[in-house]
């Protein structure tokens, strides 16, 4: 079994990703910011290498030159003092004097917990999650499951009336971890902690995350290719109707109807998209009635579901109208699903026999699906594949660009 890496090393690939650049610009960064001779560009990417997976820990001279070229204090990139437990050096979770104390007692005695200090946490969380959107899974996930620990402690601690409350945090940061898990292709770690999260979220009484937690192992089944199980799954997850948001609810909706999709059940899976799409609308007209974790899900990305939909029931020609609409309401910063998204639409286009935009979109998602998103790395090889296979040209483009792509 792998060691987990430090979290100082996370943050350090952390703060690499969050910037956009390569190991190769770091590399440049670095000399830049130097004022002694450094090794040539190639021998610093496997130092940057080393450093990032945590096989061993920066010297003086270059932890200097890390905090140089992000901008960052040493204690924000390798210290612990920024926030008591470890986390991103992110600005908005930096507590005051007074919220730092309260938490650090309560580190220390469980017991103490207090609500600033589990409000503080569910903030911590969805920042995180923020972050990940941009940045991908590999850099958060050793800070995340650090982080878990803690709140596994406070919950023991916590007493009435935050014991249910600790609990459902400790059950959305298991659900974040197997999420994390699943989109690094750790496919029996990820089913463990939906697991986990699932049972926390029942102890919790928390319904909308309990069935979160379903509607995830159930696209965990379709990312497998097990279509019957991600129908049930999310047949099962809408036994808590009626106690769950109406977001929520359209997740599990679109979940069976993705589900149908990849059974090549047409009809079903496009009544249940009709059901879904209904509940979402009537999810936007409240969102505060929205669990925190649903801060993605909108009319926009649901366009985008459908797509996916439509590309499992061969329909170039649909599919890519709503993967084009989706995409064009989804922020440049949600990278990883920018990439995910952009090589389905260019599958859709080369389905439809578009070869000349599914090169280009190919092209121009290939950086961050090789950077952030393995699943996207396959689809695109998949619309290379379909190129190839109806004759069209510049497939070769495609698998070139994801070969060239550097971390």
């Amino acid at each position: 079994m792998n060691e987990p890496v430090p979290y100082w090393a996370a943050r350090l690939l952390a703060a690499r990703k969050t910037r956009g650049w390569s190991q190769r610009d770091l590399a440049r960064e670095l000399v830049r910011v130097s004022d002694k001779p450094l090794p040539e560009v190639d021998s610093l990417i496997r130092r940057i290498r080393g450093h990032e997976t945590g096989e061993h820990r920066p010297d003086a001279f270059y932890t200097r030159l890390y905090c140089g070229a992000f901008g960052m204090a040493e204690d924000q990139l390798f210290g612990t003092t920024t926030t008591p437990i470890p986390a991103l050096a992110l600005p908005s979770l930096a507590p005051d004097a007074d919220l730092y104390e309260r938490i650090t007692r309560a580190i220390e005695q469980p017991r103490r917990v207090d609500l600033a200090t589990v409000q503080w946490l569910e903030h911590c969380l969805a920042e995180h999650r923020r972050v990940e959107d941009t940045i991908g899974s590999r850099p958060l996930l050793p800070i995340v499951h650090a982080q878990l620990a803690t709140v596994a402690d406070l919950a023991r601690g916590a007493r009435a009336p935050l014991a249910d409350r600790t609990v459902a945090v400790l059950a959305q940061y298991a659900q974040f971890i197997a999420w994390m898990c699943q989109d690094s292709r750790q496919h029996a770690a990820a089913l463990a902690w939906y697991d986990r999260s699932h049972a926390w979220a029942v102890e919790a009484g928390d319904a909308c995350l309990a069935s979160t937690t379903l509607n995830m192992r159930a696209h965990q089944a379709w990312s497998l290719g097990d279509a019957s199980r991600c129908v049930r799954l999310a047949e099962a997850s809408r036994w808590h109707d009626g106690r769950t948001a109406y977001g929520i609810q359209g997740m599990a909706a679109q979940m069976a109807g993705r589900g149908h999709a990849q059974l090549g059940e047409a009809n079903q899976a496009r009544t249940r998209l009709a059901e879904a799409e209904d509940l979402i609308r009537t999810a936007a007209e409240r969102p505060e009635d929205e669990p925190p974790w649903m801060y993605f899900y909108n009319e926009g990305w649901f366009l985008m579901q459908r797509g996916m939909a439509e590309l499992e029931l061969g329909d170039g020609r649909r599919a890519a109208d709503y993967l084009e609409r989706g995409l064009s309401t989804l922020p440049d910063h949600y990278r990883r699903d920018r990439a995910w998204y952009g090589a389905c639409l260019a599958r859709a286009q080369a389905i439809q026999g578009d070869a000349d935009a599914a090169v280009a979109t190919a092209l121009d998602v290939a950086p961050d699906a090789t950077a952030l998103n393995a699943y996207a790395v396959t689809e695109l090889n998949r619309a290379a594949y379909d190129l190839a296979a109806a004759g069209a040209p510049g497939f070769q483009a495609i698998q070139e660009s994801l070969r060239g792509s550097t971390p």
